[in-house]
């Protein structure tokens, strides 16, 4: 959490001092990390500890280690974009500089808070806003790490990390099994198959329309077609749906004391899928669809409310019959993956999702029995299941409220 605060000029002027001395050992440990060839911060620290500790004999010692800490997550990530060919200097440049605070550099409470300069403690008492009091009194702890950076106007912008022990899973009751898919996800809730669109293909393909007519005969590395395609927002988005739809789905499973299934991807999950896929515009689309990271975030959620998660071998769950354990064949309908399909042993129709859906449960160990008759689940989908855009549910009160 950001906080801001304006300061005395003796404050902001031993906090600048810090600043410049921060700096100085933060580029020596990048400059350290680059010669040999290492982002991690124990071997940076132990290269640079004590030269920097003989020049900077005033600064406490545990800015040195956490410049350090600063230099190694800079390398890190300069060597990720480096990767990507997405660098564009031969080594990290140090412009911006926040410093950060271990345990022993900074003290909290709510009347104000110190930081260990070479003058000595300072002191700034800032004003906390409404968020900050929201975190606070539901129980989230202040972490032992803070970092602050110095701004124009002898003002001090302040970050306060909250952390919370996550909570130890419960026994469940139930199972929630949830099926990704390109467009869209399905959940099993209390044996009713639930559809939520996500639009990613809309999303995808826009963007891609977009992206073609900006760059077209222009250079990407051009200032003005980079500002307009970091205002398309694609990724934006995209994680912004992934956290409505984990949110949701965790909440339910919470509530009902339910644990989540979801299928273990392996690594690199949409390269396996497109491989034998010749439709460009479809490999694009199932590439960009982002399943382990909808799975990622599904987990991290789920962490974070206790609610346990089974994953599952994810082979052959829409092909094979749940009851029969035959195999489903699917009626061409025109499309690159036809939805419904016909058990060989018991003649009933199953649509992909749904049947998806009753293996992943079946595999993660739930015994209840799989309903049958002409207007059960495994029907087509204009009988038993009608999607709903991720809008219209967000302001629904609760996802078990929408109509089948």
């Amino acid at each position: 959490m950001k906080l801001r605060v304006r300061v005395d000029y003796k404050t902001y002027s031993a906090l600048k001092e810090v600043e410049k001395e921060y700096r100085e050992v933060l580029e020596e440990a990048i400059n350290y990390g680059l010669s040999n060839k290492t982002t991690s911060f124990t071997r940076i620290k132990a290269g640079v500890y004590r030269t920097e500790r003989e020049k900077h004999k005033d600064l406490p010692s545990h800015y040195i280690y956490t410049a350090c800490e600063d230099a190694s997550e800079r390398l890190d990530s300069f060597e990720k974009l480096k990767k990507r060919g997405r660098s564009y200097t031969e080594k990290p440049s140090v412009r911006r500089v926040t410093i950060h605070l271990d345990d022993h550099l900074w003290k909290f409470n709510l009347d104000r808070i110190s930081i260990s300069t070479m003058q000595g403690r300072v002191f700034i008492s800032p004003t906390f806003p409404k968020i900050f009091w929201r975190y606070y009194n539901k129980g989230w702890l202040i972490a032992s790490e803070a970092r602050f950076r110095l701004m124009k106007g002898n003002v001090v912008e302040f970050y306060v990390i909250f952390k919370r022990d996550e909570p130890k899973p419960y026994e469940p009751k139930a199972f929630i099994p949830v099926d990704l898919n390109e467009n869209s996800v399905s959940v099993l809730i209390n044996s009713k198959p639930l559809l939520l669109e996500t639009n990613t293909k809309k999303i995808t393909l826009g963007y891609e329309y977009r992206r073609k007519a900006i760059t077209t005969g222009r250079s990407t590395k051009d200032r003005e077609v980079r500002r307009k395609l970091k205002m398309l927002r694609e990724r934006n988005k995209k994680v912004d749906i992934r956290r409505k739809l984990a949110k949701l789905i965790v909440k339910e499973a919470f509530e009902s004391r339910s644990a989540i299934v979801l299928e273990d991807l392996p690594r690199r999950t949409p390269e396996h899928m497109i491989k034998d896929v010749k439709d460009k515009q479809l490999r694009l689309r199932i590439y960009r669809s982002a399943f382990s990271s909808m799975k990622n975030a599904i987990i991290e959620k789920a962490r974070e409310f206790g609610v346990p998660v089974v994953l599952v071998n994810p082979s052959y769950t829409s092909t094979v019959c749940p009851i029969h354990g035959a195999k489903i064949v699917y009626q061409l309908d025109g499309g690159h993956a036809p939805r419904v399909g016909v058990c060989e042993k018991g003649k009933e129709k199953w649509h992909r999702d749904v049947v998806a859906l009753y293996n992943l449960a079946k595999r993660a160990g739930d015994v209840s029995p799989v309903p049958l008759g002409s207007k059960e689940s495994h029907d087509p989908p204009i009988r038993w299941l009608r999607a709903k855009s991720l809008h219209s549910i967000m302001n629904e009160h609760k996802m078990i409220e929408m109509k089948v």
